[in-house]
C-alpha cells in the first residue's frame, strides 16, 4: 500500500528531535521483525522511511512519511542522494548481497540475525563494511533487555563469584507465514539457526567466544510441516577456556495455540550464587492471552543504531559480534553430523 506522504515531501524536522532527518530503507519484509522496526522508526518522528517488498508478501502499512515499494532498487533510489542507513530483513541467504551493496554505496547497515548462512559470507560482510568505513550492526533486540543487562552487570562485578555453568532456553513456535524460516537453502538450517543466535550473543557479551561447540538435534516436533532437512529441536553446548559450560535449548517446541511465540531464559551458576533471568517475564495473561509491557527492545535497538549512524561509530551488537555467533551456528550442524565437538576459529 503506497502512502500519499513520501520521503520527498516529508518535513525537514520534527519537534523534539535534532535538526536532521534520517533517511532509512528497510530492505525486504521477509523477516517479521521488519514490522516492529518500521513502527519503531516512525515513532521517533525524525525518520523518512521506505520499505521494499521484493518477495511480494503484500500490504505493509508504513504510516505517514513512509512508503512501500516493490523492489530493493526502488528503495535505494528513493532519495536523490540515497539513504543514510538500511535495515536488512530479508531471508538469511540474501543478507550478504544486500550488506555488500550497502558497503559499496557507503551506507550504514543494521542486519538481521544470523548475519549470514556461512562463516565466509559473514567475514566478507564485516570486511566490506570495515573497508568502506560504514557502521555494521547485527539485530539482536534482546541484547537491550533490562534482565539481560542485570545479569551482565552481576557477572562483570563478580556478584555471583566465578561462573561455572549456564543454562539457556530460546524456545518458540515453528515460524508461520514465512516458509523460508525452515527452508535450509534460504535460512541455513532450522531451529538451531533460528534460536541459537540470541543466547549466543548474550553469552558473547559476557564471556567472549567459546572454545568448542557440541550439538545434538532432531525432527520429532513439527516434522510434517518443517522444510526438508531442517532440525526442529536442538541442544547446543558451549565450552569455554575457563572450563565453564553453557547450554542452549534452541527448539521449536511451542504449540500452535500458545499465546506467545516463545521466550528466552538464562540461568547462571557461580561459586558465589546463581541468577535466573526471563527476558519476556513482563507480561500479564491467562486463558490463552499474553499482554507484554515494559521496554520495547526493537525500539531500543533502532535507537542505538541511529545513534551509531549519527556518530559513525558502531555499538554492540556489532557486525563482529554477529560474525562470532555465525561461527557458533555453523559449528552446530557440523557437530551433529560428526557427533563430536567442533573447535572454533578465533579472531
Amino acid at each position: 500500500m503506497l502512502n500519499d506522504t513520501t520521503p520527498e515531501n516529508a518535513p525537514d524536522t520534527a519537534p523534539g528531535t535534532e535538526d536532521r532527518r534520517y533517511k532509512v530503507a528497510i530492505l525486504s519484509i521477509a523477516h517479521t521483525h521488519a514490522h516492529a522496526y518500521a513502527a519503531a522508526l516512525q515513532a521517533r518522528g525524525d525518520v523518512d522511511l521506505v520499505v521494499s517488498d521484493p518477495e511480494g508478501y503484500g500490504e505493509f502499512r508504513t504510516g505517514p512519511g513512509g512508503r512501500l515499494v516493490p523492489s530493493d532498487e526502488e528503495a535505494w533510489s528513493a532519495w536523490p542522494e540515497g539513504p543514510d542507513a538500511v535495515i536488512v530483513t530479508s531471508a538469511n541467504a540474501h543478507h550478504r548481497d544486500q550488506v555488500l551493496e550497502a558497503a559499496r554505496r557507503g551506507v550504514h547497515v543494521l542486519c538481521e540475525k544470523p548475519l549470514a548462512t556461512t562463516v565466509a559470507d559473514a567475514e566478507a560482510m564485516v570486511a566490506a563494511c570495515r573497508e568502506a568505513g560504514v557502521v555494521l550492526m547485527t539485530a539482536f533486540p534482546v541484547h537491550f533487555a533490562p534482565a539481560v543487562e542485570q545479569l551482565r552487570t552481576a557477572v562483570a562485578e563478580g556478584a555471583l563469584g566465578q561462573i561455572v555453568g549456564l543454562t539457556g532456553t530460546n524456545n518458540g513456535k515453528l515460524p508461520g507465514g514465512r516458509a523460508w524460516f525452515s527452508d535450509t537453502e534460504l535460512s541455513g538450517g532450522g531451529a538451531m539457526v533460528d534460536h541459537t543466535v540470541h543466547l549466543a550473543e548474550i553469552l558473547d557479551s559476557m564471556f567472549g567466544p567459546p572454545r568448542t561447540v557440541h550439538a545434538v538435534a532432531n525432527r520429532i516436533l513439527w516434522a510434517d510441516t518443517a522444510g526438508e532437512g531442517a532440525e526442529t529441536g536442538g541442544l547446543v553446548t558451549l565450552t569455554y577456556d575457563s572450563g565453564m559450560v553453557a547450554t542452549i535449548d534452541c527448539s521449536w517446541s511451542q504449540p500452535k495455540d500458545a499465546p506467545a511465540w516463545g521466550g528466552l531464559t538464562l540461568q547462571a551458576l557461580g561459586t558465589g550464587g546463581q541468577m535466573h533471568i526471563d527476558a519476556f517475564a513482563q507480561h500479564v495473561g491467562g486463558q490463552g492471552q499474553w499482554h507484554p509491557y515494559g521496554p520495547d527492545y526493537d525500539a531500543l535497538l533502532v535507537d542505538a543504531f541511529l545513534d551509531a549512524v549519527r556518530t559513525g561509530e558502531a555499538v554492540e551488537p556489532t557486525g563482529e559480534t554477529g560474525l562470532r555467533t555465525v561461527r557458533i551456528v555453523a559449528a552446530a550442524p557440523e557437530s551433529v553430523r560428526t557427533g563430536q565437538p567442533v573447535t572454533l576459529e578465533r579472531d
